[in-house]
């Protein structure tokens, strides 16, 4: 899905808006040096979803669902200099959507799935400018290749507490890059954030990265 409008500018564009708490987020945009202030303003958006959605669907919709989310809590004067950056990323396997672990016990039933396998790893990027009502959003998706990983060490990972609060249950930017023998596609999408899509998606409303 992608709305955007005839003729893009950064004139009237003063700051971004990042709907996210994630840190990894913040880090990923903080790393491209912009001359914009970034405002973090996560919000509470519903993140539930029909089962008969796609995986591309679930992530384009709930990143375009915080980002709208987030401009809702901004002054209608914010509103008028802001560009928001929505993101959400989901990991996949067999066509099952893996999300965020309720527990270790949870934890260690999905890395025991995804052991020695290859998944998917998609995120969404919604970018709004509230001032015209101009929407663009897209995905990306990466292929992970976990290593045969053994009960033991899937115990130890857990107890480090680094997955619990991962889709997937790890975090390839942390402990978890030593469990993964390779990727296919954007290591930052993996993350949580495609920069290279990002930087495109800037473009198109004259922000340029370089």
């Amino acid at each position: 899905m992608n709305v955007r409008s005839s003729s893009n500018s950064s004139s009237t564009i003063r700051q971004l808006v990042l709907a996210s708490s994630s840190p990894r987020r913040q880090e990923l945009v903080a790393s491209l040096g912009l001359s914009l202030p970034v405002l973090i303003l996560s919000s509470d958006a519903d993140e539930s979803t029909p089962q008969n959605w796609s995986p591309a669907m679930i992530v384009e919709q709930l990143g375009l669902r915080k980002a709208r989310a987030s401009a809702e809590l901004l002054s209608s004067e914010a509103n008028k200099s802001s560009l928001i950056i929505g993101a959400d990323t989901i990991v996949v396997l067999d066509g099952k959507v893996l999300g965020k672990p309720s527990d270790k016990n949870d934890a260690i039933r999905m890395l025991t799935a995804l052991e020695g396998r290859q998944h998917e790893v998609y995120t969404g990027v919604a970018l709004i400018e509230p001032a015209t009502s101009c929407e663009l959003v897209y995905h990306r998706m990466t292929r992970v290749t976990m290593k045969q990983l053994g009960e033991e060490r899937i115990r130890r990972y857990v107890d480090s507490g680094e997955p619990l609060d991962k889709a997937g249950s790890y975090g390839i930017q942390g402990l978890g890059a030593t469990m993964v023998e390779r990727i296919d596609g954007c290591y930052f999408n993996v993350v949580g954030l495609p920069l290279s899509l990002l930087s495109d998606m800037l473009d198109e409303f004259g922000i340029n990265v370089i």
